[in-house]
């Protein structure tokens, strides 16, 4: 639980290595990690952080689960997030890009993207911007496409399996949507809307730029059972494949600007499409994801930060006045302190060299808190130097025994715990300035006196 805390806490101020939030440097030194636990203990967990043996490896072949390292965890949050969480009426279903580098299996090239090489997740989320259900696409063999049926069209499928027949609606974008796609869909009673390209099949022939040259604000639309087809040019053209609403007119349609005019079925396509970029947007805010992680690590941090914005949101839902800022924040807190209730004896602190600060001092006056040199307005004699015959003029004093010492031998031979039980002159003038001392306090109390 102190891990977990650490790794959100790590996503509120990102460093370059993981080193750095240990640093003791003075730029760049915070006490509450080395506090909260060591750096080696903290590198020692995420070294051996695993989430499925390694010696139960499954044999690749025909059914091969290219993500068995992260499945367990994977199945049990698509559970919980069914369990918990409701799906509203309008659900988006879009891509989300997990950056990854090295030899990945689940990894892609995108080259139009910021994250060019990365791991596509498949999102759907409600209008809130909860995060319902999730896939990642791990090749075309996944999620038992067929022949008739492409690995898009299998993955929208298996994330709307959990609502059929209860009527829902579904956006998503040209990556996804097409004739045949929403056919499916509106079969299991699922209604569809979405942006779609021009070239997929099944579209209308005379569709597609080519085949007509339009003007800035005009609306050509191709209807089929219920399924409507409609291009709109703004700066280029938009076209959008939709079951749910009813044809729009054609013709061009500009304000008093000489601006286009946004069909509704843009307008509430693109409203709806947003909440998986705003999820997304919320999720990548405090990330904990270093260059060097493994890409097991790296799903599970991202899994973990859309967990804790899942969390917020549901919980803003019932009136919370918490930014998602100091939620997190809290949720570090309430680990910590459930940490440390959970452990027989609390968490060590550090161990190795201390500092040289305030710790040698104490040890210091733990042990020598009676007996210290200071220097005498008046010139003395050694008392130790003189029990053995020899006389040495002194100007420094011991405090607890108010005799002339000198300081270079003298003091340490006499002021120990050995050396005043064997000298006996010491050890009597020690005895009497302790009786005056006490006879002294006690005269300070008529009451004992009586």
């Amino acid at each position: 639980m102190t891990f977990i805390a650490l790794a959100l806490q790590i996503g509120h101020a990102l460093n370059n290595t993981l080193h750095d939030y240990w640093s003791r440097l003075g730029q760049l030194r915070n006490p509450f990690y080395g506090e909260t636990m060591t750096q080696d203990r903290f590198l020692h967990i995420l070294c051996f952080l695993h989430f499925a043996d390694n010696s139960q490896r499954p044999d690749k072949g025909e059914g091969y689960d290219r993500l068995w390292k992260l499945r367990t965890v994977f199945d049990n949050l698509n559970e919980a997030y069914a369990k918990f969480y409701n799906p509203s009426e309008h659900l988006a279903v879009d891509k989300v890009i997990v950056k990854l580098k090295g030899r990945v299996i689940c990894r892609q090239y995108i080259s139009k993207k910021r994250k060019c090489s990365a791991s596509k997740f498949t999102n759907s989320v409600m209008n809130l911007g909860i995060t319902y259900d999730m896939t990642v696409y791990l090749g075309g063999d996944s999620h038992s496409a067929t022949d008739d049926m492409t690995a898009t069209h299998a993955t929208v499928r298996h994330l709307t399996c959990t609502v059929e027949g209860l009527g829902h609606k579904t956006f998503m974008d040209n990556f996804f949507s097409s004739p045949r796609l929403f056919d499916d869909l509106d079969r299991c009673n699922i209604n569809s809307c979405g942006a779609v390209q021009s070239n997929r099949k099944d579209m209308p022939r005379d569709f597609g730029p080519k085949q007509q040259k339009l003007k800035k604000g005009d609306i050509r639309v191709r209807t089929r059972e219920g399924l409507t087809a409609l291009v709109w040019k703004d700066r280029q053209e938009v076209y959008v494949l939709t079951n749910m609403d009813p044809p729009p007119a054609e013709g061009n349609f500009c304000d008093s600007s000489n601006c286009p005019v946004k069909p509704h079925i843009v307008e509430r396509c693109n409203r709806h499409m947003g909440y998986v970029n705003s999820s997304d947007r919320m999720a990548n805010s405090y990330l904990i994801s270093q260059r060097t992680f493994k890409w097991t690590m790296k799903l599970f941090f991202h899994l973990l930060d859309l967990t804790v914005l899942n969390s917020w949101i549901r919980l803003s839902s019932y009136g919370a006045k918490y930014t998602h800022r100091d939620f997190r924040l809290l949720v570090v807190r309430n680990l910590i302190e459930e940490a440390g209730k959970s452990q027989d004896h609390p968490t060590p602190r550090l161990v190795g060299r201390p500092s040289a600060g305030a710790t040698n001092v104490l040890r210091v006056k733990s042990h020598h808190n009676n007996y210290w040199p200071v220097k005498s307005s008046t010139h003395l004699h050694c008392c130790l130097c003189s029990s053995h015959s020899q006389r040495k003029g002194i100007v420094y004093k011991c405090v607890r025994c108010d005799v002339g010492l000198g300081v270079v031998f003298c003091f340490a031979e006499n002021d120990t715990e050995v050396n005043l039980q064997i000298t006996p002159f010491v050890k009597t003038v020690c005895h009497a300035k302790t009786m005056i001392q006490g006879a002294t306090d006690l005269l300070q109390q008529p009451e004992l006196c009586e």
